[in-house]
């Protein structure tokens, strides 16, 4: 079940539909990098960076980049009338103190109980783990954007995470290409999926217990 484009920028979308008027938000590298171009005009938020910027806003036009103007992944960006910009240690100390309403962020895995592991695979060169502790501990809410399966066809949900973990409990809502689904004290709970997938589709391709919502909303194309 490969990740396309298209199903990037749903999975942003969909991410972007949390966000509500007046947050700090902080966005993961990746797909969560997405999605300040799926939110709405009327919605007011304050994208963050650990790198200092606060205020980032979509992604630039092709040929309008600035080479001094990127978020914490290197990626070009702009930034929103008011922005401002700080260095990291101010950054990081906004997100220790609890400031941020929330993270979006990408993952390697996730387990059942919100445990997330989404900055190393054993064995491999990784720029390292960046501010992902800080961001999955102190942030009010945290939204993970990864694939449902690895590229072996491995769910990425399970019941325990075989890799190294970031942060333990941490993780509130996950959405991936095929569906959408709350951490709840419980266990999943899920209650999304897009379309062309079904719920068996996704209760086949998650490695742990799945609970059903009781109304499924179905995303079409």
């Amino acid at each position: 079940m490969g990740l396309g484009i298209d199903h990037r920028n749903k999975m942003a979308k969909r991410a972007a539909a949390e966000i509500t008027n007046g947050m700090i938000v902080n966005l993961g590298i990746g797909i969560p990098s997405l999605v300040p171009n799926h939110l709405p005009d009327e919605i007011q938020v304050i994208f963050h960076a650990e790198n200092g910027i606060t205020g980032i806003g979509p992604s630039p036009e092709i040929g309008m980049e600035d080479a001094n103007l990127c978020n914490a992944g290197g990626l070009p960006v702009t930034l929103k009338e008011g922005g401002s910009y700080c260095d990291t240690t101010i950054a990081f100390g906004m997100i220790r103190r609890g400031l941020l309403d929330m993270t979006i962020l990408g993952a390697l895995q996730v387990n059942e109980e919100g445990d997330l592991a989404n900055w190393i695979v054993p064995g491999k060169k990784v720029p390292g783990m960046g501010g992902a502790i800080e961001l999955a501990q102190k942030s009010k809410k945290v939204v993970v954007l990864m694939n449902h399966t690895d590229k072996n066809g491995k769910s990425k949900i399970a019941a325990k995470c075989s890799l190294p973990l970031t942060s333990p409990k941490c993780v509130n809502l996950i959405i991936t290409d095929l569906a959408v689904i709350e951490v709840t004290e419980q266990g999943l709970l899920l209650k999304e999926v897009f379309s062309p997938y079904s719920i068996e589709d996704v209760i086949h391709s998650t490695d742990c217990q799945l609970s059903i919502a009781e109304n499924v909303i179905r995303h079409e194309e």
